[in-house]
């Protein structure tokens, strides 16, 4: 008894103090974006303002100098320059995002698309990446695979006020993990590779995807179908079919995704959730398919290896 004692009151002193140090953390971090932001202000501002401060940086070099050997390599002429673009890409401080630690924003710095920025600054709020996930999503260049339309007008999420929808999901291509001894594998084989691969991909994103099934069976009069994969997402708020073709679309292909679409509808959704959603992961699109067979609960994109 006595020894249960001394036991709770070190795991409730061990508690107190991460839960201290990780306040403490955050501290530090709203700390050091706002030390590095305002020192890039004032290299802008001494350098006459935002609209010459792209011209000549005597100044960081000479400031550096001095900041180098009073303070360290902390302030060399690299990261003032980086602290100088930290202003004029954030030039609202109150914009910063403080759920991104400084090597967060020193990865997405060499960024010069606002748009791009601000979608891989919402990938870190959204599925609160570490900065070696963020930097892997850039190396994968997830911006540029984006399927929605437009992608000259995204904006920074705010804190529990955004909504997201499919397109901000799925990707185009879906990059995928290959493995060496997937040239030795027949057809039925590859598609299984591929269906596992996704099932994690999917998972990965972790904008409120849940797997319901991985090859999901379901029956109609006597006669036995399979989803390749069922998800239901709950910022959404409906499930999502997934069929993969390790080849060029058909039109048939589509048919077949609206019929597990519109029997999920009818026999699983209930009446507060949203329509389901179908999605084509296909080896090649086929403009002319998608054109003829898409409808507006129907999104197409290709899979390919890294």
């Amino acid at each position: 008894m006595q020894e249960e004692k001394h036991y709770k009151t070190i795991v409730n002193l061990i508690e107190e103090h991460e839960v201290n140090r990780k306040v403490r953390e955050l501290k530090d971090n709203h700390e050091t974006l706002n030390l590095y932001w305002t020192i890039g202000k004032e290299i802008v501002e001494a350098q006459g303002g935002n609209m010459r401060a792209k011209y000549g940086d005597e100044i960081i070099k000479k400031w550096s100098l001095k900041l180098t050997k009073l303070y360290g390599n902390g302030y060399n002429t690299s990261n003032l320059k980086r602290f100088k673009l930290f202003y004029l890409y954030f030039p609202k401080g109150a914009a910063l995002r403080h759920q991104l630690s400084w090597t967060h924003y020193k990865a997405i710095l060499p960024i010069k698309n606002e748009n791009e920025r601000n979608y891989y600054i919402n990938q870190v709020i959204l599925n609160n990446l570490s900065t070696r996930e963020l930097i892997q999503e850039i190396k994968n260049k997830s911006f540029n695979r984006l399927s929605y339309a437009d992608k000259e007008n995204i904006k920074l999420i705010e804190d529990n006020n955004y909504k997201l929808t499919i397109e901000d999901m799925i990707k185009d291509p879906i990059i995928l993990k290959k493995e060496e001894t997937i040239e030795d594998l027949n057809e039925k084989a590859i598609h299984q590779y591929i269906i596992e691969m996704l099932e994690d991909k999917f998972l990965e994103l972790g904008v409120g995807f849940a797997l319901i099934g991985h090859e999901y069976k379901i029956i109609i009069g006597n006669k036995k179908y399979s989803i390749d994969l069922l998800f239901f997402n709950v910022e959404l708020n409906c499930y999502i079919v997934i069929e993969v073709k390790i080849r060029e679309i058909k039109a048939q292909d589509i048919g077949q995704l609206k019929f597990y679409v519109n029997y999920i509808n009818r026999n699983i959704r209930k009446k507060s959730h949203n329509e389901t959603i179908g999605i084509l992961i296909v080896k090649k699109k086929n403009k002319l398919v998608i054109e003829y067979t898409t409808s507006k609960d129907i999104y197409i994109t290709t899979y390919d290896f890294n």
